[in-house]
C-alpha cells in the first residue's frame, strides 16, 4: 500500500494535537490532564518506542541499530554529548513514519492527543491543518534535572555504566542541546513553543499548553 502523500495525511490528522518537547518537560503529565479534561484519546509515544525498534530494521533505522549494538559506556561515557545529539536514532527521526502509521489507524473520534520528546517540529509540521494543533515545551537544565531527581530516575540509565557521574553529564548536556534545537526549530517554523522553569506549575503548565491548542 503506498504511503500517503502529506496532504492526504494532514486531512487524515486533522483532529490530532500534538505535544512536543524536551525530556523532563512534564510532557506526559500535561498531556493526561489535557487528554482527560477535554476527553481526548491519549497516545504517548513513549509507550510504543519499544514495539516500533523490535519492528524496525537496519536498513530503515540504521542508527537505531547502531544505537542497540552498543553496551553502556559506548552510549553514555565514551561518547562527547555533541556526538549523542547527532547520533540519538528518535533525535534523527527514525521511527517517525510508525507513529503516524499508528495515529493513522486510530478512530478519529473523540480526538487524539499525541505526546513524546519523538515528535520533532520539523517531522510534525507539514502535517498540521493549524499550527494551534501542536505545541513543544521547552525546560530549562534546572527544571529538567529536577523532574528526573523527583521520579527517581536521575540515575536510571547513568547508574549503569562504569562512570555514573559523567555519563550523567553527558546525558543532560545532550538533552540540553535538543531543547535548544527544538526552541530554534519551532522559532523557524512558526510553531508554538512553552517555555518551563522552576516557576513553572503543573496547573500553570496546563493552562499554558490548552492556550496554544485553542482547546476551549
Amino acid at each position: 500500500m503506498a504511503e500517503p502523500t502529506d496532504d492526504a495525511a494532514r486531512n487524515r490528522l486533522r483532529h490530532v494535537y500534538w505535544i512536543g518537547g524536551g525530556s523532563g518537560a512534564g510532557k506526559s503529565t500535561v498531556a493526561r490532564r489535557v487528554a482527560d479534561r477535554h476527553g481526548l484519546h491519549l497516545y504517548a509515544t513513549d509507550d510504543v518506542m519499544s514495539d516500533h525498534a523490535g519492528r524496525s530494521t537496519a536498513q530503515e533505522c540504521p542508527y537505531l541499530h547502531e544505537f542497540m549494538a552498543m553496551d553502556m559506556d559506548e552510549r553514555w561515557v565514551r561518547r562527547s554529548p555533541e556526538v549523542m545529539l547527532e547520533t540519538f536514532h528518535w533525535f534523527r527521526g527514525e521511527g517517525f513514519a510508525r507513529i503516524v502509521d499508528d495515529l493513522l489507524r486510530l478512530p478519529t473520534e473523540p480526538g487524539i492527543l499525541v505526546e513524546g520528546f519523538r515528535l520533532l517540529p520539523y517531522l510534525v509540521r507539514p502535517l498540521l491543518a493549524t499550527p494551534a494543533h501542536a505545541v513543544w515545551l521547552l525546560p530549562s537544565p534546572a527544571f529538567r534535572r529536577a523532574a528526573f531527581a523527583d521520579r527517581g530516575s536521575l540515575w536510571t540509565i547513568a547508574g549503569r555504566t562504569s562512570d555514573p557521574e559523567r555519563a550523567l553529564r553527558n546525558l543532560l548536556e545532550r538533552d540540553r542541546l535538543f531543547t535548544q534545537r527544538l526552541r530554534a526549530e519551532t522559532g523557524i517554523l512558526g510553531l508554538p513553543a512553552v517555555e518551563v522553569d522552576s516557576a513553572t506549575t503543573e496547573d500553570k503548565l496546563t493552562e499554558r499548553v490548552t492556550r496554544a491548542l485553542e482547546l476551549r
